[in-house]
């Protein structure tokens, strides 16, 4: 019996629907996690810890 993912979307238990929320949410996430990293690399430099 195959499992399709796509068919429990409509279900309010499923965490990651594939809406606009999702999107926007993840795309918040990754663009976060990308200034902090850019944050710490440049801590570095100043610091010279590199």
């Amino acid at each position: 019996m195959a499992h399709d993912p796509k068919k429990n979307q409509n279900n309010e238990e499923y965490i990651l629907k594939d809406n606009a929320k999702t999107k926007t949410g993840a795309g918040l996430i990754i663009g976060i996690l990308i200034l902090l990293i850019i944050a710490v690399i440049a801590s570095g430099l100043y610091f010279e810890w590199f």
